[in-house]
């Protein structure tokens, strides 16, 4: 995927923005921080903080806008517009740096963060239309990967290019040279038309903004996933900026530990977010982020007794060198790489879901709400560390233990208003954990659109394993008392579980299954039966009931026939006894889930659907 025509010249033009808007940026402050500046209106100290708010200002006034933009026209063509108005602003910016004209150079930098609010909306929302769906997580982690180490080189590049003989020049052309490269990168990305209805674009900074806010807000899981990534952007800007006053303070280090901490932050993530595509087994995993958020927490706390004892001599400051050859900074340089690590686990699959579950032709106005609350969190961030440690005296290990202390409370908030997350987490251990698991045909599963799949029943848990198996949420027809049993009822009840019974035991319960049936396939839902009504008791298909056919005879939508194989057996079977009141007797089984092509609704029936099933297991 990496070298593909489709991928490679957007990841190529994405890398070098990022690159190129932090060596700027940088530069800016190192100049105005490290050199006798006179000709400045304002002191150095308001000029920095300006600078910071200047940068993220455009975030606020045109997400919006560009968002829509994004959704509107050809992905590929706008990216070519927005790195040749880069080509521009980075030519006037490098004769504003030879000149050393300050204030020209802050008010390119608000062009710059103007243009980098336009390139975030189409910057996502292009991966689900270039890539395959089980291609997006690892996209994604690209991406990451790719911004992260951006981030990084350009912090570090501009340090060195300031520090050398003619540093104003060198800084000059490289901006200028980076721009230009990025422009030439975009050249090779393919057309990527607009996908749906086209609207008609309006610019309105401010209302556009609460507007954009407020459609995602109409999506709980996807408003959800925004509040969560901006929750990382509040922990990362607040360690970032902290970083050199730990260093100085509480690691008695220079300049150069800084530069260590904030590459093993970089390297964390990027390391983080390949872990995620590893372990998402090609598809967007929910599963994976109690790990990111425990990450976060565990080694957050952990910085606090991290911090070793200072030097004998009061006055001695480490160097690189000095600071790697004793063991007791290794806790801390891991705290920071596995916070790192923790965050690419976090943010990875969030940025997928949200891709994945926007509307056709909306991805890039939910990326651009969520480049707004981004925003607002960050700047959030840097007021409460300005009243924490500035008003209120605290310590910066204590602002730190704040920050994981918060991001506990910050997630069970999460889990608590959308309990996909939670039924995902559940499933992932199952799938991974407790069973080993593997899915065949994964991609019948319709992207859009009603359909019903039909299952063998082997087990209390195939509805969550069936849920791991898809990348859809899933309406589960399950039996009453199965959907009761006191484990699982809370985890069932969130998902949506339709409970049924036999008309004999409560007819009332029978009719109103079927009804609730007809309203999920009517909004267009994911439906699974299990058409056998029970458990097997002796690990062979049973015979299909007549249910199935009176859903369809009201509804024939697409039916997918899948099988389970493996779970007969396991501690959730009824084979040796009734299930969940035996003794478990294995561990980590191989169960495997397999899907042959939909089948329509007008045609099939009960028995002809058995037979598929049937098949699948191969027992036909």
């Amino acid at each position: 995927m990496l070298l593909t025509k489709r991928f490679l010249p957007y990841f190529a033009t994405q890398c070098l923005g990022a690159l190129n808007d932090n060596i700027y940026k940088n530069v800016l402050l190192l100049l105005v921080t490290f050199s006798q500046v006179k000709d400045l209106p304002i002191s150095v100290d308001m000029f920095v903080n300006l600078a910071a708010g200047v940068f993220i200002l455009p975030f606020f006034l045109f997400s919006a806008h560009a968002g829509v933009v994004a959704d509107n026209m050809d992905k590929a063509k706008l990216i070519r517009r927005l790195k040749l108005l880069e080509v521009i602003i980075m030519s006037c910016a490098a004769i504003a740096i030879v000149s050393e004209n300050y204030m020209m150079m802050l008010l390119l930098l608000f062009l710059t963060g103007s243009q980098s609010a336009y390139f975030g909306p189409v910057k996502y929302s292009l991966l689900p239309q270039a890539l395959k769906e089980d291609e997006l997580v690892t996209g994604n982690a690209w991406v990451e990967m790719g911004t992260f180490l951006s981030i990084l080189v350009g912090t570090l590049s501009a340090g060195i290019l300031v520090s050398e003989v003619n540093g104003t020049l060198w800084a000059a052309i490289t901006v200028a040279v980076l721009s230009l490269a990025g422009y030439l990168s975009s050249r090779a990305i393919p057309a990527l038309p607009p996908q749906g209805v086209i609207e008609k674009i309006r610019f309105r900074p401010l209302s556009g903004t609460w507007r954009s806010i407020k459609k995602a807000r109409q999506t709980p899981s996807i408003w959800m996933a925004i509040l969560a990534i901006s929750w990382f952007w509040f922990l990362g800007a607040t360690y970032l900026t902290q970083f050199p006053n730990f260093a100085k303070l509480h690691l008695h280090s220079g300049a150069t530990v800084v530069s260590l901490l904030l590459g093993m932050f970089s390297i964390g993530i990027a390391v983080g977010s390949f872990v995620c595509e590893r372990f998402s087994y090609g598809h967007v995993e929910l599963g994976l982020l109690p790990f990111g958020v425990l990450g976060l927490t565990i080694f957050g706390v952990d910085l606090l007794w991290a911090i070793p004892p200072a030097p004998v001599d009061a006055g001695f400051v480490y160097g690189l060198k000095a600071f790697i050859a004793e063991s007791q900074h290794y806790r801390v340089m891991l705290d920071f790489f596995m916070i790192g690590v923790s965050g690419g686990l976090f943010i990875v699959p969030l940025y997928a879901f949200i891709q994945s579950r926007s509307a056709k032709g909306e991805c890039a106005q939910a990326i651009a709400a969520n480049n707004i609350m981004n925003s607002l969190f960050m700047v959030v961030s840097a007021l409460l560390s300005m009243l924490l440690l500035g008003v209120a005296g605290w310590t910066i290990p204590q602002l730190f233990l704040l920050l994981a202390v918060m991001n506990f409370v910050v997630a069970l908030y999460v889990y608590s208003q959308v309990p996909e997350f939670t039924q995902r987490f559940i499933s992932y251990l199952l799938s991974h954990v407790m069973y080993r698991v593997t899915v065949t045909g994964r991609e019948k599963i319709p992207k859009e659109g009603a359909g019903i799949i039909v299952c063998n029943h082997v087990s209390y848990v195939d509805a969550l394993i069936i849920m791991g198996a898809s990348t859809r949420p899933i309406r589960f027809v399950m039996d009453k008392s199965i959907s009761e049993i006191p484990l699982l009822k809370y985890v069932f009840r969130h998902a949506g579980v339709i409970p049924i019974c036999s008309p004999k035991q409560s007819e009332e319960t029978y009719n109103r299954a079927f009804e609730a049936i007809h309203v999920a396939l009517a909004n267009g839902e994911l439906v699974c039966i299990f058409p056998e009504g029970r458990l097997t008791p002796d690990g062979e298909l049973g015979d299909f009931r007549p249910g199935i056919d009176k859903i369809l005879a009201r509804d024939p939508v697409p039916v997918i026939p899948m099988a389970l194989h493996g779970l007969w057996g396991s501690y959730f079977s009824h084979k040796g006894g009734h299930a969940l009141a035996k003794m478990p007797k294995r561990f980590w089984s191989r169960v495997s889930v397999d899907l042959t092509d939909a089948v329509d609704g007008k045609l099939a029936n009960k028995d002809s659907l058995r037979v598929q099933v049937a098949s699948l297991l191969g027992k036909s």
